[in-house]
Parts: C-alpha cells; structure tokens; sequence
C-alpha cells in the first residue's frame, strides 16, 4: 500500500497535510454470503412471498387489542430495550470524539504566577498563553477511526432493532402462553363439571342396585385425576403472568387491570406475507449488527497500517510574560513560537506488523461469523414456517378428533343411563375427550405461537422506529434524569 497522491517530497507532505489525500488500509465492500433462492415449504395456501409490509405485524395478525396495549406499554416501559438504548447514545458520543480528532488535538490556554526569592532579592514572575498541536490525518487514519465508529454506532443501533424484535415477540408469545392456560383451565373446569355429573349418575344406580361399586369408584378417580390437573394449570398461569410483568418494565403483579381473566387465544389470519430469503439481509437486524460490526473492524485494518509510517504534527503557542502583571500585555512582552515536528516507530516494526495481522485476523473471523450468522437466519426462518405450517395441520385435525370425541361422549352417556353398555365405556370417552380437548387448546396456542416465531425469525417489528432520533429511544424521565446530573448533555438529548 502507498501514498495516493502523485506527490514526492515536500509537495507531497504539504499536500497531503491540507488535503488528506491518503488512506491506507483496505475500504470495505458489503461481503457475499450464501442464500437459498425460495423458501422450502413456499408456495402454500397460508403463506405467499409478497415482502411484509406491516411494521405492527401483531396488530394486523391478531387483531387482538389486549396484546396491541400490552405491547405499546413494553415498548415504552422495558428495561432491557432501554439499555439498548443507552448503548446507540455511547455509541453516538464516540462517534463524536472520533470525529473531533481530525482537529488541533491540543488546544489550551495556559497561566500561571509565581515569586522566587534569591540571594536576598525577591523575583515576580506573570504569564498567559495559548497552545495548539495538531497532528494531521496524513495517511487516514482519524478518518479510518471515524469510519470505525459511525460503522459500530450503526451496529448498536441494529442491536437495539434486535431488542425491539425480540420484546415484541416475547410479549406476543408469553399473551399466547397466558391465553392458552386460560383455555386450558376453563376446559379442564368445563371436564369436572362433566364428570360430576357421571359420578352423581353411577351414585344414583350404585343406590338403586343397579351397578356395582366399581363404577362408582371410576367415575370418582377420574374426577381426582382431572381437578389435580387445575393448580399445575394455575400456577404455570400465574408464572406466566410474572414473566409478562417483567416484560412490561414492572415487578410481579396482578394484571387483570391490563388483560381480561378470560380471553380467547389469538386466532391467525387466512395468509401470511413472509417475503424471500433474499430480504434477511435487510430485515435480520442480527444480520445488520454482524455487517456493521464487520465494517467498523476493516477500518480497524487501516488503523493499524498507519502506525507503519510516520505522524506529522505542526503547533505553536502565542502568550506574554512579565515582571508584574501591569507589564503583561505590553508588546515587548509578548512570546511565540512555531513548531513542525514527525515521530516515525522505526524500530517497532515486529510489534506494529503483529497488530496489523491481528485486525486482518479480526477482520476474517468476523466474516465467517457473519455468514454463519446469514445461514443460522435461514435455519431459524426455515424451522420457524415448517413449525407453523405443520402445528397447522395439526389444528386440523385435533379440531375433527375433538367434535369427534364429543360425539362419543354424548352417545356413550346416553347408553349408559338407558343400560346398553358398561361404564368401562364412558369412562373411555370421557378420558379421551379429556385429553383431546386439552390437545386442541394447546395446538392453538402453539399455531399462534410458531406464527409469531415466523415474524421474529424474519426480522419483523423494528420499522417502527424507522424516522426517530435515537435519542428518542429514551424516556423523557430518564433524559431529564441526565441532563440534571451533568449539564453536558444540554442540546445533546433535544
């Protein structure tokens, strides 16, 4: 790597001193990465490869207003996203001091006054002054830092994407979990009430002679088995509740305030936009944060390069000195002096071509981790569509298999009471509409549960803070907060 400029000598120096021509080290160019072309299980009738083009997808997926509020309160109120928050804010004010080191990187006034006494006499001694170094950005690398830093300020705020990505989804799915165990209770609830009634049908014949014991006793066990099901279904309810809590930047509570005790689970809609691989690239902001980061890091390379040549400074220093400060601004008290200077590493070649190797190093891990990250999107995209479209199928038929079982239960009663067959029978049909109802609740929740997978998968959410400041990413609270603290951020958090 050489100079730029088609320069030599003093031309060159003075050149490229007021021009900063040179930039050594490599200029990065977005890597290629392997992508499927189409989605394995695309085209299917609940899914199409039109580009999503809902930011709230939760919204226009569920149309369930509960998770819409339950939402927009994470949004506002979430620890973890505001700490992602607070790192785009570190981020920005790195990138701001990597920027003002292209300037005279020392500027100070200077004074001071002191009295010596010597030999019997007493000295007075007054000065002010003003300094100034700067060392010129001759081979790039102020600006390769200040490519380095506005690359990692871009990946910190793909990072906060990805928090936004991932509350929504937690709180989406964590609603479905809660819905799903309500479900499930009222039909474990709906299954006692059902099975009191045999046992008060196998009483009344046990009275009457009619029958034995022993239906009596299955009809009880079975009732047992079914309300012992009930506090595991509440306390996995109220744990639940707990994590949702948390979710919303508040500590364990009842939320009945904020979400009905009943509810349905959220029901999908007829089709699904998922968009092509292809649109990982720019949805995944994982894949974001790996680009960027891989960006700040080739900077990193040149850096390093610049270090193998020598650093060219000018400075100088404007003041006045005196006896007593009355003589302080007379002109023949003034001092001044002017300064070029240069400090070469000559004899740090190993150590310098080491740090080089070290970023290039760097460099090459984090494009294989990058690509690796592209293939892990794929895998999660790919896993997250077949779980939907497959918990789908399955919906299907638990639905057939439980109006089925219904039916059974109806005609095995109706049986048993007019004495056509054995309770052996009844007990069989209800165990089985039991478990097949719990089934069908449970598949459900699972479908809305893969589907809001397949949106988090995909990258979907984010955009909703497309066109804000990233100041704006913090509470006016938290900002007032600040500026009370240090006067610093005045302007700054506006």
């Amino acid at each position: 790597m050489g100079l730029g400029c088609s320069k030599s000598g003093l031309a060159v120096l003075i050149f490229a001193l007021v021009s900063g021509c040179t930039m050594l080290g490599p200029d990065y160019s977005e890597p290629s990465a392997p992508l499927q072309d189409s989605w394995l299980e695309v085209p299917d009738p609940l899914m199409n490869d039109n580009p999503p083009v809902q930011p709230e997808w939760w919204k226009d997926a569920f149309q369930d207003p509960d998770l819409d509020r339950l939402v927009d309160i994470a949004l506002q109120q979430n620890l973890s996203l505001r700490s992602a928050g607070l790192r785009v804010l570190q981020s920005q004010q790195q990138l701001a001091i990597a920027i003002g080191s292209q300037y005279p990187q020392q500027q100070q006034a200077t004074g001071s006054a002191d009295r010596q006494r010597f030999d019997g006499a007493t000295f007075n001694n007054y000065s002010l002054g003003f300094n100034l170094t700067w060392e010129a950005d001759f081979w790039g690398q102020f600006r390769r830092q200040i490519e380095s830093a506005s690359a990692a300020l871009d990946a910190s705020v793909a990072s906060y994407d990805g928090a936004l990505v991932s509350i929504v989804s937690q709180v989406a799915q964590t609603y479905v979990v809660i819905r799903t165990l309500q479900n499930r209770l009222q039909v474990a609830r709906e299954n006692i009430g059902l099975q009191e009634s045999s046992v008060r049908i196998t009483r009344a014949k046990l009275n009457a002679g009619e029958v034995s014991s022993l239906d009596f006793d299955q009809a009880e066990t079975l009732l047992n088995n079914t309300r012992a099901s009930v506090p595991a279904l509440e306390t996995s309810l109220q744990q639940s509740k707990n994590a949702l809590a948390i979710l919303l930047g508040q500590p364990p509570h009842e939320l009945a305030y904020l979400l009905d005790e009943e509810g349905r689970i959220p029901i999908p809609p007829a089709e699904v936009a998922i968009g092509m691989p292809q649109d990982l690239i720019r949805r995944r902001p994982d894949i974001r944060v790996a680009e960027r980061q891989l960006a700040a890091q080739s900077a990193q390379i040149g850096v390093a390069v610049t270090e193998l040549y020598p650093a060219f400074a000018i400075g100088g220093s404007i003041g006045t000195t005196a006896g007593n400060t009355g003589d302080l601004f007379d002109y023949s008290s003034n001092t001044w002096n002017l300064f070029g200077a240069f400090q070469w590493n000559i004899l740090n070649y190993g150590r310098l071509q080491s740090n080089v190797r070290l970023q290039d190093a760097r460099f090459q891990q984090l494009l294989v981790d990058y690509r690796s990250t592209v293939l892990q999107a794929q895998g999660d995209a790919e896993n997250a569509i077949v779980a939907y479209l497959k918990s789908h199928e399955q919906l299907i038929a638990y639905t057939q298999a439980e109006a089925a079982s219904q039916r059974a239960v109806d005609i095995s009663r109706s049986q048993y009471r007019n004495g056509l067959i054995t309770f052996n029978t009844v007990i069989t049909t209800l165990t089985a509409h039991t478990q097949q109802q719990d089934l069908l609740s449970t598949t459900r929740g699972s479908v809305a549960n893969n589907l809001v997978q397949v949106y988090r998968a995909l990258g979907g959410g984010w955009e909703i803070r497309a066109g804000r400041d990233p100041v704006d990413f913090l509470p006016a609270a938290m900002k007032d907060q600040m500026r009370d603290r240090t006067h610093a951020w005045e302007g700054v958090l506006d």
